[in-house]
């Protein structure tokens, strides 16, 4: 029952969003197929806590880790600590930006909380509508870019990021040109 209450994604508070991107992006393992692929737009950015405003256009040429998350959310909580090894594995490389997207807009509570656990991930807020190819209908959702800026992955549900198989996707998508 615990496993369940784990994996189990959290409802989404806005109700109006009803697209759903289907599971052709709920996998890691389809790096570099077309239909999995959607491609990023200049208007989608997100702020962070000291104001700075950063569009996905812009960081084009890296590998993009965002997850959309709260802090009232027991499985966005729970794969908390395998996003920050994850993101600590990739330290010091420029070729890859994470991104954790407090979806409330409570960019103090959500810092405190990255605080609290001694958790080193960037907390940022929308800046801009989050389309439904991102976001769909529930949280944690998280969306892997490559660095053409290309979606390559959407994982709706708490996951373990410090798995191999995400590892050596991931891994795959900072090695490539």
């Amino acid at each position: 029952m615990i496993t369940a209450i784990s994996l189990a994604a959290c409802g989404n508070t806005d109700k109006k969003k009803e697209n759903k991107v289907e599971s052709e992006h709920s996998t890691t393992t389809g790096v570099g197929t077309t239909e999995a692929q959607v491609s990023t737009t200049a208007s989608l950015s997100f702020t962070d806590k000291d104001g700075k405003t950063v569009s996905l256009s812009s960081l084009k040429g890296k590998v993009v880790f965002i997850n959309f998350w709260a802090t009232w959310c027991p499985p966005c909580i729970q794969e908390m600590p395998t996003i920050n090894e994850l993101k600590a594995k990739y330290k010091g490389n420029n070729d890859i930006v994470f991104l954790m997207v407090d979806v409330d807009n409570k960019m103090e509570k959500s810092t405190a909380f990255m605080e609290k656990n001694k958790y080193d991930l960037p907390v940022y807020v929308p800046a801009s509508n989050i389309p439904s190819e991102y976001l769909g209908s529930s949280i944690p959702t998280t969306v892997i870019l490559d660095k053409s800026g290309d979606m390559i992955a959407r994982i709706e549900g708490g996951r373990d990021y410090t798995s191999p198989e995400i590892i050596k996707v991931v891994n795959e998508l900072v090695d490539s040109n």
